[in-house]
């Protein structure tokens, strides 16, 4: 398995700077990794950086914390979908989630999934797991598929735990086959990319990507595999 077409190829820290964008849409290509995901303002750079390749273009919206009013939201993915951008990583109001406020988070994604629905765009939902108990990562599967998204992401990478095999784990129990699950998140090894693969994640954000990619070539290659 070439671990490449899992990642999202990942750059979302504050001071990025347009070289960076750069690299980062050059080593996917090179790569073939799945997508490049980038702040929303390089978006269009991204885009015509990958336009002679198969690699996908994200974003992040309500990013990092999820608490930006709905119609905030929805002028990002708008900007976005504007933009070019391909794929939509959406943090939810975890605010909301954790007052159990599932009206509001039902008003949240009733309101922008026709937004996504329209460009024919993908969404994934980020529900910053490794700051949820079980129940609450098992009733976040079940409201977000009912609502439509495509995916369901652990994290964020700004709170203080990422992914985790265990949470990947029981989002895969507990959601149905048409939902996908991105983890993300504290991801810098082969070893343990392969290990939320195996537990059922089907994308990984990644910053290290090369790293794992590395990591991947030097298992190979103990044991006689080339590419």
């Amino acid at each position: 398995m070439n671990i490449c077409s899992y990642i999202d190829h990942t750059i979302l820290k504050p001071a990025t700077l347009h070289a960076d964008i750069q690299r980062l849409c050059e080593e996917a290509t090179s790569y073939h990794f799945a997508a490049v995901c980038v702040p929303p303002p390089f978006v269009k750079e991204a885009k015509k950086l990958t336009e002679q390749s198969n690699v996908k273009v994200a974003t992040v919206i309500g990013f990092p914390f999820g608490y930006s009013a709905i119609e905030s939201k929805i002028a990002e993915i708008v900007l976005a979908t504007v933009d070019g951008v391909d794929e939509l990583d959406m943090v939810i109001n975890i605010t909301a989630l954790k007052n159990r406020d599932w009206q509001y988070l039902a008003n949240e994604i009733n309101a922008i999934r026709p937004f996504v629905e329209n460009k024919n765009k993908v969404l994934k939902v980020i529900i910053e797991s490794g700051i949820l108990t079980e129940d609450e990562i098992v009733r976040c599967c079940s409201f977000y598929a009912a609502a439509g998204a495509d995916y369901i992401k652990t994290s964020t990478g700004y709170a203080e735990k990422g992914a985790t095999v265990e949470a990947v784990a029981l989002m895969k129990k507990s959601l149905p086959d048409s939902v996908k699950i991105k983890a993300s998140g504290g991801i810098k090894t082969y070893e343990f990319a392969m290990q939320l693969i195996e537990a059922g994640a089907s994308r990984l954000g990644c910053s290290a990507s090369l790293n794992i990619v590395k990591g991947q070539t030097s298992e190979e290659e103990d044991l006689g595999i080339a590419y």
